[in-house]
């Protein structure tokens, strides 16, 4: 944090006569901050469980316009600070900011920007024959967009901080010749043991790709991971043209 935010609308109770007093607070939401971690897990000990905990609150005081001033950490809206001047706690009312809702995070984890996942096959060369086992594997680029695995940019939706986990929920390999492998958790291999396989019945070239759906968990404020509980169902992954030969067959004299 580097000063004060909005976190709601407050109502100054008790303040010293003649003074001006502004309170402003935010969630304390900066992971490298070693004292807002701290206060995460005592705000959710503190609450006994996830559905009473509140979001750890950094709060600032200024008076008479002039320096913002630490004012403290509290689990939630402060109730009273410190104030300069002031001969004890001054009472404060924060209105807590709207909390967004379930839907609302779901539609910003299926709109985060995903990779997409490409189908590498064996044998090598983007060639293989008829009637033979032919095996693919779903392969993930190096790219900064997120994939199974990693974890998002804070996102803001209404005055909170949201982070999304990324999770694969399945995957479907098209073999373009009309069948598909069906959803399948598996991301394929090579041979001996890969478990996604087919064999082509016709020469030609085809069209090959893997489909896939991502699914994971986010926190608020960097709290406690929760399912997200919907699938971004990718779209218009890559896809590249696979040759499947035909089998010769030679006579040979006795």
């Amino acid at each position: 944090m580097t000063g004060p935010g909005s976190g709601g609308t407050p109502r100054v109770k008790n303040a010293p006569k003649k003074k001006k007093v502004e309170v402003k607070s935010d969630s304390c939401t900066d992971m490298g901050v070693e004292q807002c971690a701290a206060a995460r897990t005592g705000c959710m000990t503190g609450a006994g469980g996830r559905d009473a905990y509140r979001p750890p609150t950094i709060t600032w005081v200024r008076v008479d316009g002039g320096t913002w001033q630490y004012a403290g950490l509290s689990c939630g809206p402060p109730t009273s600070v410190e104030v300069p001047g002031a001969s004890g706690p001054v009472d404060v009312e924060i209105e807590a900011p709207p909390v967004p809702t379930l839907g609302q995070i779901q539609r910003a984890f299926r709109s985060l920007p995903f990779s997409k996942p490409s189908v590498t096959i064996q044998p090598k060369g983007q060639r293989t024959a008829k009637n033979l086992k032919t095996f693919y594997a779903a392969q993930w680029p190096d790219d900064d967009d997120l994939q199974p695995g990693e974890i998002s940019k804070p996102v803001k939706l209404l005055s909170w901080n949201v982070e999304f986990k990324v999770a694969a929920k399945d995957y479907r390999y098209d073999y373009g010749d009309g069948s598909k492998s069906g959803w399948t958790t598996s991301t394929g291999g090579t041979y001996p043991d890969g478990d996604i396989t087919h064999t082509y019945s016709e020469s030609g070239d085809v069209e090959v790709k893997v489909d896939a759906r991502l699914t994971g968990q986010y926190r608020v404020n960097g709290g406690e991971w929760q399912d997200i509980a919907t699938v971004a169902d990718l779209q218009d992954e890559p896809s590249f043209t696979l040759e499947v030969r035909g089998t010769k067959t030679t006579l040979v004299d006795n």
